[in-house]
């Protein structure tokens, strides 16, 4: 198993920042992604964007340019900082870690992110 904790997110205005973390404990190993989906309410939880353990990422086309993902492999943690926020990036942030060979995936319980106009 794998736990998963996000922490960090909150309320910010349009054009600002925000970091979030996520940090693993549990059975973490071998070759495997972390990443940040998100989920606006009525819709479905998207990609945001994912690392490999290589560091390796990859961004949804939304925010490419204005997020960036980074991973701290000591720590087991993951981070998203997001900059130039838009109201529409309002969402509850999810972590999850893939474990590559199994194709398990572990999700976190969530982190409210709220950019007001």
């Amino acid at each position: 198993q794998v736990q998963l904790v996000e922490s960090g997110g909150g309320l910010v205005q349009a054009g600002g920042s925000l970091r979030i973390s996520c940090a693993a404990s549990g059975n973490i190993f071998g070759l495997n992604t972390m990443g940040w989906y998100r989920q606006a309410p009525g819709k479905q939880r998207d990609l945001v964007a994912m690392i490999t353990n290589g560091g390796t990422t990859n961004y949804a086309d939304s925010v490419r340019g204005r997020f960036t993902i980074s991973r701290d492999n000591a720590k087991n943690t993951v981070y998203l900082q997001m900059n130039s926020l838009k109201p529409e990036d309002t969402a509850v942030y999810y972590c999850k870690y893939r474990r590559l060979v199994s194709g398990n995936d572990y999700w976190g319980q969530g982190t409210q992110v709220t950019v007001s106009s």
